[in-house]
């Protein structure tokens, strides 16, 4: 079978740059989901109120809105390559404010790494498309798909799954210097990347387009549904991944930590394993099926609809987020194949940051009402209020948008 996986295992071979930009992005997710560790742990510590746990989700995401539209801007006018560098170099920067919030018991100072972090990932996406869509041929890009869904589900699976073994073997300011350590390393390896890729156009004459602003107006209605591919995830899932800490929160009020961490642990699994069983030669006809497109996201909602009535039996409830996530990452990879497939390079950088803003857009409104609804009635029974009406919409777009 042709899977997403076999694709990016025959591309790593024959891209020394490509393989080097894996492990730059995944050292600095190591980090991210470190940091992700350090802020949730010591929120739970403090006893916050779920919406301050809604809202620490919220600031995670939002201000990649403003990232996206720099990081687009600079494609314009700089390598993509000194984009991601100088997001990673940023990145390090702002580890100064957990180490505030931890010395000094501020709770504003561990919100903002949050948003410094969204805005660092906001500059990384178009720069990131574009680097795929310029340095692999159009039967490569699933490889770009299977290696962009490894990066972003490493930040849970490797950072997250490092944070919640060694948390309670180290303090929180040794995690910090950890992260640090591994910003460092991805920006060295960066560079060492870029001198690889400039070395690949010198040796085939080929001269990089520069990025080019897109319009909605100008773009055709496949195009069109290929930007709303991410949103829609957005809608469906912002509100479940809003309400996990308060769900664990509640759920477990004596052992939240015990329970809400594993699960993160789940969820990124889940995130790496569905993508890569993927059929490469199908992901087309995979992405044009508003059948199957709903199928996955209903599995997604399935999952943690079951949660609460699991969370008894601890492999049940850490099965039931797998799989949850298993089915929604699906759509992420069909999302991410349809912005490399049905858009040229120059638009390749625009194309993404749109999608990437009005995923934010989706998300920020989503994780709005899931706060309130939740300081309501609950987080259990805001998962059920605010999903529904999601998937709903879903539906209703996807069936306009034709197939």
């Amino acid at each position: 079978m042709n899977t997403l996986l076999v694709a990016l295992l025959s591309a790593l071979r024959d891209h020394r740059w490509l393989r080097l930009l894996g492990c730059a992005f995944i050292l600095s997710s190591v980090g991210n989901g470190l940091t992700q560790v350090v802020v949730y742990s010591q929120l739970l510590r403090w006893h916050v109120s779920p919406a301050i746990l809604t809202l620490a989700y919220l600031l995670a995401t939002l201000p990649g809105f403003l990232g996206s539209l720099l990081g687009e801007k600079m494609c314009r006018r700089y390598s993509p390559f000194v984009v991601v560098t100088l997001a990673e170099i940023l990145g390090l920067v702002a580890l100064g404010f957990p180490a505030w919030g931890i010395t000094f018991h501020n709770l504003p100072a561990m919100l903002a790494v949050q948003s410094a972090e969204a805005f660092f990932s906001g500059m990384i996406y178009p720069a990131l498309t574009l680097i795929f869509k310029r340095g692999l041929k159009a039967n490569e890009l699933p490889a770009a798909t299977a290696l962009e869904t490894l990066i972003f589900a490493a930040q849970v699976l490797l950072g997250v799954g490092l944070g919640v073994m060694i948390i309670n073997r180290f303090s929180l300011i040794t995690l910090l210097v950890m992260d640090a350590f591994s910003f460092i390393f991805s920006a060295i390896l960066l560079m060492f990347t870029a001198r690889h890729f400039i070395k690949r156009y010198v040796n085939e004459s080929r001269q990089p387009a520069f990025a080019v602003a897109l319009k909605w107006r100008e773009c055709s209605p496949l195009q069109r549904r290929s930007i709303l591919l991410l949103p829609l995830l957005a809608a469906v899932g912002t509100p479940v991944m809003a309400l996990m800490p308060a769900l664990a929160q509640q759920i477990r009020p004596d052992e939240t930590t015990g329970l809400a961490l594993p699960l993160l642990l789940a969820r990124s699994l889940g995130q790496v394993c569905g993508p890569l069983l993927l059929n490469s030669q199908k992901l087309r006809q995979h992405a044009q099926s508003n059948l199957r497109l709903v199928g996955y996201l209903s599995t997604f909602l399935a999952g943690y609809f079951l949660l609460p009535a699991l969370a008894t039996w601890n492999l049940a409830a850490l099965g039931a987020v797998f799989i949850a996530h298993l089915a929604s990452n699906v759509v992420f990879a069909l999302g991410t194949f349809s912005l490399l497939n049905h858009f040229s390079q120059p638009q390749a950088a625009s194309a993404s940051g749109i999608a990437w803003r009005a995923q934010i857009l989706v998300a920020a409104v989503m994780s709005l009402i899931a706060a309130g609804t939740a300081e309501i009635i609950g987080a259990i029974n805001a998962l059920y209020v605010v999903s529904l009406p999601g998937i709903l919409g879903v539906v209703i777009v996807l069936k306009r948008s034709g197939r």
